[in-house]
């Protein structure tokens, strides 16, 4: 099967959802970037709450929507498409308007609020990518994939660059924020909606045709996943700690590292996993733990620098763990969608975003717990469990996952970029 090289922009965006979905989709990462990154100084300078008690707050509310995930699933199997997307978006803007109305010193309405917004941001990874698993195929809907991915980046930055700036009006700016990103998610939503993508429910196999079991026996996947995903919060929370509590530098150094992130997120997501097509999309995930692993190490040995050497050093490496955060985002999902059978896509995709839901949350906890012990314990204790788990996603290539499939059949492409339900999925709508 001929491999996809070079993609279009206006193909890209067909291959995306069209160009509304795709304007929904920076205006819903536009508003987002406005409030996500400021949630907890809205809870301790807008609501008066203590910053234990709002923290505690919002990680309730990450972890209690993941149960949101396997009727997430289930929704999308029975055809679900853009509806889903849309209605992600709207539990949002209900945990906006709760924001908004919560009255000073109360946990519960914050409380409240965090957990329609984790709903939301938990539900919405699952179904954006059915939205593009029912468009797009092969190794055309990686790319689109990675573009949406580089779009929410980019929004998601210019979002907080504009928070950033209007912070200086206080607790007047922060409501003022909150309100346009409750608007910005209703647009977004509408937008979405007005798709009106739906894809007719793809049959199970017949008997004996080897697909029996409910969901697909992707079990590796999902475990791995827990472990990569501390990738994306390396920048955010250990880089950060890192620097300021153990090589005393200045923030400047956490905030050019973070904003470089983002911006070699942005540029180089599509191109280098149109470029990585060539392999097969486990050996790009396998690749991927090997290269964070590589960083990881790498930061062990710049913190040993100490004040001086180290700040900069970390910064050198930071960009090879963003190198293998762009091979793992491009690569994992993708991995997902070609695995899965049709009929069981949905609850393949919640599952999948379980796995990074719950990375997501511990992480942070994780990460602060070992970094008081030393980097050894920090660096050390990642590398690990990223090799471990890049060796896992290696070595089940050629395991069988299903009576009579394994994850790459002898002789096939790299891959399963088509299935035979690909090709009997319709899709109504525009």
């Amino acid at each position: 099967m001929a491999t996809t090289t070079r993609l279009r922009p206006r193909t890209l965006v067909r291959a995306s959802g069209g160009p509304r979905y795709a304007v929904a989709l920076a205006v819903d990462a536009l508003g987002t970037g406005l409030l996500r990154p400021f949630l907890l100084l809205y809870g301790v300078t807008v609501l008066r709450l203590s910053a234990p008690v709002t923290g505690t707050a919002m990680t309730v509310g990450v972890v209690a929507g993941l149960v949101c995930m396997p009727p997430v699933g289930r929704w999308l199997d029975r055809g679900a498409r853009s509806t889903v997307v849309a209605v992600s978006m709207l539990v949002r803007v209900a945990g906006v308007v709760l924001l908004l109305a919560a009255p000073a010193g109360h946990v519960w309405p914050f409380s409240a609020a965090a957990l329609f917004l984790g709903v939301g941001n938990q539900a919405w990874p699952a179904a954006h990518a059915a939205v593009v698993a029912t468009v797009a195929h092969g190794r055309e809907r990686d790319a689109a994939l990675a573009a949406g991915r580089a779009l929410r980046n980019a929004g998601l930055g210019i979002g907080a660059l504009i928070a950033t700036l209007c912070l200086s009006g206080g607790t007047t700016a922060l409501r003022a924020l909150a309100a346009v990103t409750g608007l910005a998610y209703l647009g977004a939503a509408v937008l979405a909606w007005s798709v009106r993508l739906h894809a007719r429910p793809a049959a199970p196999p017949a008997a004996g045709e080897g697909d029996t079991a409910p969901t697909p026996r992707m079990r590796v996947l999902p475990a791995a996943n827990v472990i990569y995903v501390f990738c994306l919060n390396v920048p955010e929370i250990a880089l950060p700690l890192i620097l300021v509590t153990q090589l005393h530098a200045s923030p400047v150094w956490s905030a050019g590292i973070f904003v470089a992130n983002t911006v070699l997120v942005v540029t180089l997501q599509v191109p280098v996993t149109v470029l990585m097509a060539r392999f097969s999309r486990q050996t790009v995930l396998a690749l991927a733990g090997v290269v964070l692993t590589v960083s990881y190490l790498g930061f062990l040995a710049a913190t040993s620098l100490g004040h001086g050497w180290g700040a900069p050093a970390v910064a050198a490496v930071s960009v090879v763990c963003t190198v293998g955060e762009i091979l793992y985002a491009g690569s994992a999902t993708a991995l997902v969608t070609a695995l899965a059978p049709a009929h069981v896509l949905g609850r393949a995709l919640s599952r999948f975003g379980l796995s990074t839901g719950f990375g997501l949350a511990v992480s942070p906890a994780v990460i602060t717990t070992l970094a008081p012990h030393g980097p050894t314990a920090l660096w050390g204790s990642l590398a690990a469990a990223t090799l471990l788990s890049a060796c896992a996603v290696a070595g089940e290539r050629n395991q069988r996952t299903q009576p009579g499939r394994s994850l790459q059949p002898a002789g096939a492409a790299p891959e399963l970029d088509a299935r035979p339900s690909d090709r009997g999925t319709t899709v109504r709508g525009s």
